[in-house]
């Protein structure tokens, strides 16, 4: 049974920085595709930062700011999120992928306030 579980999430004030990690248990398979999404209150649920064997992307409003990452030795994904603000608020979900069957964490909430 494979669990997700993510930490890292806190409070962070404008401009600051937050890394955010999620490590895969229970499978010794590695994921084909691994990312990081966020919920915030009364805004649809987004896709911030996707990486594969095809590369990254990432979604408009991070780039330049985030960074992702994973370490398949260990099947963890990371996020860097630097220069945050206050419409980085949300939960944030990891989720991993592979042969058509994706995983998802249970949610870190990042909070950037002053």
């Amino acid at each position: 049974q494979v669990k997700l579980v993510e930490s890292g999430g806190g409070l962070a004030q404008p401009g600051g920085s937050l890394r955010l990690s999620c490590a895969a248990s229970g499978s010794v398979e590695s994921f084909d595709v691994m990312g990081w999404h966020r919920q915030a209150p009364g805004r649809q649920s987004e896709s911030v930062a996707v990486i594969s064997s095809a590369g990254t992307d990432y979604a408009h409003s991070v780039k330049g700011r985030f960074t992702i990452s994973r370490d398949d030795a260990k099947n963890t994904v990371y996020l860097q999120m630097n220069n945050l603000n206050s419409e980085d608020t949300a939960v944030y979900y990891c989720t991993m992928g592979r042969h058509g069957i994706d995983f998802w964490g249970q949610g870190t909430q990042v909070t950037v306030s002053s």
